[in-house]
């Protein structure tokens, strides 16, 4: 692992820690291995770092993504995908997805860092609503929105059966990140709420 990396990992492992304000870059330095001068060879700021590790963060999520062969980001190519989806294959990649957040080491130290400091700073709070509420909802709303108008759903407000979707998904990934122990608990849950969801809006199983 070359140097910039390792201040990446070294700084979301002390972030999830301590939080972000509670953390220094000679903190960050010293964690890495390095004097403080030479980490601003790699990075100009502890907010450049923090931007460095969201990118990573996303760039792993879009690696993921493939890997299941959905796009990730874009509603469009995803509902065409989920349109010819069997309930099967939705059950495996709604776990597959759960599993990924629920483990996928920036993101699971990410989350637990925004959830400390979404009280105290603002900017990291308006970072925690983008990636656990806005971001989703949007993205869910689209493709579901794309999927009732291609006849699959049926529903007079996709706002609220996105809503239906999203909600006790993050209610279950919040649930183990308290207690992990209930992680098999969390995932026939799951499994029951996709069905439930499909049985709710009358989705024509492929």
């Amino acid at each position: 692992m070359d140097t910039k990396q390792r201040i990446l990992e070294e700084a979301l492992t002390l972030f999830s820690e301590k939080g972000y304000a509670n953390v220094y870059v000679g903190d960050i330095a010293a964690r890495v291995g390095i004097k403080a001068p030479s980490l601003y060879k790699h990075y100009k700021s502890k907010q450049a770092i923090f931007n460095a590790i969201l990118a990573k963060m996303d760039e792993r999520f879009m690696d993921q993504a493939k890997a299941l062969n959905i796009n990730g980001a874009n509603p469009i190519p995803d509902a065409e995908i989920y349109k010819h989806m069997s309930e099967e294959k939705l059950l495996e990649l709604g776990k597959s997805l759960f599993l990924y957040y629920l483990h996928d080491d920036y993101t699971q130290k990410i989350r637990k860092m925004l959830t400390i400091e979404q009280f105290k700073d603002k900017r990291l709070s308006d970072v925690y609503m983008e990636m656990y509420v806005d971001e989703p909802l949007r993205y869910q709303s689209a493709l579901l929105g794309l999927v009732t108008a291609g006849g699959m759903l049926t529903t007079d407000n996709v706002d609220i059966m996105t809503l239906h979707f999203y909600s006790p998904i993050y209610m279950l990934l919040t649930m183990c990140d308290r207690d992990p122990s209930r992680e098999p608990e969390a995932l026939k849950m799951l499994e029951a709420h996709i069905k439930q969801f499909d049985k709710l809006y009358g989705r024509k199983d492929k």
